[in-house]
């Protein structure tokens, strides 16, 4: 496991942890909404800097810092790139933000209502590099579109067999059962998840992990996962929620803290000067930093 103070300061921190980790194919939508176009790159690698531009302008602004951002989650490429002239991870840990790196390959088709993840080729060799870079925890996403039973046990079943390796390489695993917010069965399948998450839980002999959800529909049905002594803590992705909404729906919830990514970025635009990237930045961490102290 990490540093006791890393520990420490996942269990019990203020702030909340940003999610900077789109992959390749959600990367042309979050340049675009940074107000870069598709024209703007040709190829992979132009499209993969442009990206590792805009998270280096993120990390390096005043604001991105420990008094409010608790971690980071990083994309592979990112994770193995350098910012300010350091590798990433060393970047954040330098600012007080404690480094995730982003572990799903995407997902499977839809089956008995969920999306498991695909296979992860070569996680051990990812997991063995990412911790000798001071990476102290993996984020993996699965989604849920229907409240059925079978599917999210199979769910949860995934998040902890991948998280249980995470946890061999002593790091800390965010396992994110997302459940989509335009469900048509939203609340049945927060409570489904639930109670197979606490289930799980209850079983798990070992480290404890931290978990990523959809915001619940109704406020603070996961107070118990919350308070459970296997859980370090629950993050709240936002699910497509603009950030108003989104900070809003968080803090109704006792003990959850954000994991936002577009809810966070919404604002930033490439064109922007220093100081006004730097206030639009800031602006969202301190509105979403006061969602999450609840």
């Amino acid at each position: 496991m990490p540093d006791t103070a890393t520990l420490d300061s996942l269990r019990s921190g203020a702030g909340f942890i940003a999610a900077l980790d789109q992959s390749g194919g959600s990367t042309p939508k979050a340049l675009k909404g940074y107000g870069i176009e598709a024209d703007a790159f040709s190829n992979d690698e132009e499209m993969f800097g442009l990206i590792h531009d805009m998270r280096s302008r993120i990390i390096t602004s005043p604001c991105f810092n420990g008094e409010k951002v608790l971690g980071a989650i990083l994309f592979e490429r990112t994770m193995d790139g350098h910012v300010d002239g350091k590798p990433t991870p060393a970047a954040l840990i330098e600012r007080g933000v404690v480094p995730f790196i982003k572990i799903d390959k995407g997902l499977e088709d839809e089956a008995n209502g969920v999306q498991l993840m695909k296979p992860i080729a070569g996680l051990d060799d990812l997991l063995t590099r990412a911790k000798a870079l001071g990476v102290a925890g993996t984020k993996e996403r699965s989604v849920i579109n229907l409240a059925n039973q079978t599917g999210i046990s199979a769910i949860v079943a995934q998040q902890f067999e991948i998280g249980r390796q995470v946890l061999a390489h002593g790091m800390v695993p965010i396992i994110e059962p997302e459940v989509n917010i335009k469900s048509p069965e939203r609340a049945a399948a927060d409570t489904i998840l639930r109670d197979e998450l606490l289930k799980t839980l209850n079983a798990h002999d070992g480290d404890p992990v931290m978990l990523k959800l959809s915001i619940p529909s109704e406020p603070n049905l996961f107070v118990p996962l919350v308070d459970h002594p296997k859980v370090l803590r629950v993050v709240a992705l936002s699910g497509g929620f603009a950030r108003p909404e989104a900070c809003a729906e968080l803090a109704k919830n006792r003990g959850m803290i954000a994991s936002f990514s577009r809810a966070l970025l919404e604002d930033l635009r490439h064109q922007m000067g220093d100081d006004e990237f730097n206030g639009a930045l800031g602006g969202a961490i301190s509105e979403i930093s006061t969602a999450s102290a609840t």
